[in-house]
């Protein structure tokens, strides 16, 4: 089998992905409000951040696309650049017990270490209720959220839906052109786009 048959594959399986069983998420919608555990074993909810851009970013170690934006530094880039512009950036992951892509905190936390990730913090969602509320379908799935707490991008997180890390060089990152577009008083265009990756595997 070619790779460009492979990569065929992969996409064509990702936009078969079942529908989340909750309410969808629209742009421009108030962001559901949340309480989460990190991986630290801090409690994090959204309310402590009204005032500033929030990313959500549901991860899967084990996902070729999660895989293609760590193995290039591309989502690592992503965070370090935004973090330190003030963005609280979350990398959620909603897989149940049993399921591909769960992990225990010390096993995340080793991840971030070995990976030089950046978040400002890893929220385990085991029971999927966070995933749930956003209806969040792939690994990688991206929401940006204003200070004013709606949503303003949900979506692919770039215009290469392959698990190629050599597609990240060169694509339109719609999460960055929504943070700079908001930040600039613009309108953030796209503000959706299909999101692409492996289904988040919950209970």
């Amino acid at each position: 089998m070619t790779f460009r048959s492979r990569i065929f594959i992969a996409v064509s399986s990702a936009a078969l992905l079942p529908l989340v069983p909750a309410a969808q998420v629209k742009v421009g919608d108030p962001a559901p409000p949340f309480t989460a555990t990190d991986s630290r074993g801090h409690t994090q909810k959204l309310e402590q951040y009204r005032g500033k851009y929030v990313v959500l970013e549901w991860h899967n170690q084990g996902c070729p696309f999660t895989r293609k934006h760590y193995s290039s530094g591309n989502m690592q880039n992503l965070q370090k650049e935004w973090t330190a512009k003030g963005i609280v950036w979350f990398t959620v992951i909603s897989s149940a017990p049993g399921h591909d892509g769960y992990v225990t905190p010390d096993e995340e936390n080793s991840y971030v270490n070995r990976m030089h990730a950046a978040p400002s913090a890893v929220l385990l969602d085991p029971k999927g209720d966070l995933g749930h509320k956003y209806s969040a379908r792939t690994t990688p799935h991206m929401f940006v959220i204003d200070p004013q707490g709606k949503v303003i991008y949900e979506g692919a997180i770039d215009n290469r839906p392959t698990p190629d890390p050599a597609d990240v060089n060169g694509a339109e990152n719609y999460v960055s052109d929504a943070l700079m577009a908001s930040m600039a008083g613009k309108a953030v265009n796209p503000a959706y786009t299909r999101p692409y990756g492996c289904s988040v595997k919950y209970e």
